[in-house]
Formats: structure tokens, sequence, C-alpha cells
């Protein structure tokens, strides 16, 4: 097996990543953070973990697991003063809570079936700190502003959902239940945000806006012909 030489890594979590194989031959990248899943081998080189977890690693995962646990407990005895009665049934809940989040964190893990789709929970580990710090940054300009940005990205992601899916007409939304709820989804999103604005302080004439729900779909199955990329190449290159 041919691999291309170049200088080990230095340190204990950098390894190479391949970038090309083509039968004997391997073709690694340079030295990095190894992708999620992985770790470096006796050669530095990124491999995917394969190996049941150690005793330590288990170790850690339950200290992982046990250390939001404990924090709730403490901060449940250190504010509950006396009341005894209250307190345990704080201590109960916190551990349901615990319990449950774990419980069907790993039957989500179990159903998932390839590694990337794991992304999506990683991607929590994000998206919540961003929004914590922007409702502590922002958060006056968001509880003017929270009604627009309901409908400006339910619309985008709703006509990026529909391109993505090359959904033409009703047929292809149709043809999938999945497609029907988050059609639906954002359709409730939709009424949300035309009730934010409207705020129903005249029911008679509120209401009859939630008509337009329906609207930037429908508007999007009646033109998507008209915009499909492969027809307007063909007609350019018809010169029409």
């Amino acid at each position: 097996m041919a691999v291309d030489i170049q200088p080990a890594c230095l340190g204990l979590y950098c390894g190479k990543t391949l970038l090309f194989k083509n039968g004997s031959t391997e073709i690694y990248g340079e030295c990095g953070v190894c992708p999620r899943g992985q770790r470096t081998n006796a050669q530095k080189y990124c491999q995917p973990c394969t190996e049941s977890p150690e005793l330590y690693d288990w170790l850690y995962l339950g200290f992982m697991a046990m250390l939001p646990l404990v924090l709730h407990w403490f901060f449940i005895e250190w504010y509950s003063g006396k009341k005894s009665s209250s307190a345990l049934f704080q201590h109960i809940t916190a551990l349901f809570e615990c319990s449950m989040a774990a419980i069907i964190t790993l039957l989500i893990a179990c159903g998932l079936g390839k590694s990337d789709r794991f992304k999506s929970i990683y991607a929590a580990l994000y998206f919540f700190p961003i929004l914590t710090v922007l409702q502590a940054v922002g958060g006056g300009l968001l509880y003017y502003a929270f009604p627009y940005i309901i409908l400006v990205l339910s619309l985008v992601t709703l006509a990026v959902y529909m391109s993505a899916s090359e959904i033409e007409n009703c047929y292809d939304l149709l043809v999938r239940k999945k497609r029907l709820i988050v059609l639906f989804s954002h359709w409730l999103l939709h009424a949300y945000g035309i009730i934010s604005i409207s705020r129903v302080d005249k029911l008679e004439q509120d209401l009859p806006l939630l008509a337009l729900v329906p609207t930037p779909a429908l508007f999007y199955l009646f033109t998507a012909k008209f915009t499909e990329p492969s027809r307007i190449l063909s007609e350019g290159a018809n010169g029409h």
C-alpha cells in the first residue's frame, strides 16, 4: 500500500485526514483536528473510532450525565430553605427530567443510522448559546421585530425546502407525508406571524388575513415550472 510520506503531526489531538484513496494509494491532508468520531492512530492519521469505550470513557460519560442532575439538586437545596416537602418534589422532577432526557437521546441515537445525522443534535450545542446571547443583547429589538422575523424566516425556509426537495406541483407535495407536515408547520408559522403583527385588535378585520397563509406555497407551485433551471437553460440554448 502506497502512502504519502510527510512529517508526523505534533500533539495528542492533531492528525491527518484521508483526502483520496485509489486502490492501495492513500493521500492525506495537512495536520489538523480530526473529524468528529475519529482519532489519531500511532502514525498520526485520523481513523474512525470503532472500538468499544474503555471503563474510564464510560465513567466520563456517567460524570457528564450526572453533572446536570447534581447541579439541579444543589440549587434546589440552596434555594428551598426549610421547605423540605417542596424540595423533595423538585428533586424527583429533576431526576425524572434528566433521566428521560438521557433515555430519549439514546433512543434518537439508535434510530439515526448514519453518523452524519448526529449533526442535527450537535447543532443544538451551538444555536442554544447563540439564542441566549441574542436574547441578552437584543431582547428589546426582538420584542418588536419577532413577528416580521417569523414571517421572513418561514417564507425563506419554505421556499428553500420546496426547492431542495424538487417540489414543482401538488403531486410532488402529496407523495410524502413528511412534506405535508413541513408545509402545515410553515402555515402555522405564517399564521403566528400574521396574528402577532395584527394583534387581532379588530377581530372582524384581522381574521380574514389568515386566508393569506397558503398564498406563498400556492404561488411557488404555480410559478415553479417557469423558473426551473433546466427549462431556462434549454430555452436559452434554443434562442428563446
